[in-house]
């Protein structure tokens, strides 16, 4: 399917367990027997679209990642476990850095720990066709837009209305050139909360968004631990995600 095409994915596990109120990082917390980054490393080891991956973790977290991960569950694709930065963004440009050549990259949150192989296909499929692309879900629900006041300013049309999640990926070489060309702007990483951001104020370049899943959630809150587990039992696919090596 993807011929000579190379694909790095790039998971960010820089994550602290503050809003968890745990001292464990949220990304090494368990789930279903296993730490949460484990399913979507497990997702993309797996993936024949997937070539290999880099892992960034927060920079006192490093030796951890490769022993408690790494090595403890004999990850084979892993290209390295980079140290991350202050911000996403930094984390995300330590982990360009580290993947090398490569054609395309994803780059995924480790706290998206239901991920799927149809997910990483749409991904890569879109990023072929239009070089940048985010995995999302058009919203359930209707979504005001408020000023500082919380008074209600306009409600968009939710048709047009998605929720953003990762992975997203891009062409390697335009996504590199956006966070090093960001970098020499001043204040050219106000307000950027993910990568579709930097390739557009970098260089003009839209993404697409392609379907993610509704179960692709993000684990923020120990709600949401409980949240992603009971999704995993009941989802047939991921059956196939609890055995162990």
């Amino acid at each position: 399917l993807m011929g000579d095409v190379h694909c790095t994915a790039v998971v960010l596990a820089g994550g602290s367990g503050s809003r968890m109120r745990t001292k464990v990082a949220k990304q090494y917390l368990e789930i279903g027997g296993y730490p949460l980054i484990y399913y979507s490393l497990r997702c993309f080891e797996k993936s024949p679209l997937i070539r290999d991956i880099v892992i960034v973790a927060s920079a006192d977290g490093v030796d951890y990642c490769r022993r408690e991960i790494v090595e403890r569950y004999g990850f084979e694709k892993i290209r390295t476990v980079a140290a991350g930065g202050a911000e996403r963004y930094d984390s995300v440009y330590a982990g360009l850095k580290a993947c090398g050549e490569t054609d395309y990259v994803l780059i995924h949150d480790s706290a998206r720990p239901l991920v799927d192989e149809g997910i990483v296909e749409r991904t890569v499929e879109g990023v072929r066709r239009f070089d940048a692309c985010i995995a999302g879900m058009p919203s359930k629900d209707t979504v005001n837009l408020v000023d500082d006041a919380g008074v209600v300013l306009t409600t968009p049309d939710r048709k047009k209305v998605w929720i953003v999640q990762t992975p997203q990926a891009f062409s390697f070489p335009l996504i590199l050139k956006a966070h090093e060309k960001l970098r020499t702007l001043p204040g050219g990483m106000e307000g950027i909360t993910d990568d579709a951001m930097v390739l557009g104020k970098a260089l003009g370049i839209p993404s697409h968004m392609v379907e993610g899943s509704y179960q692709n959630i993000k684990v923020t809150t120990r709600e949401d631990l409980v949240t992603a587990e009971a999704l995993m039992r009941e989802t047939v696919v991921t059956e196939a995600v609890l055995p162990v090596w």
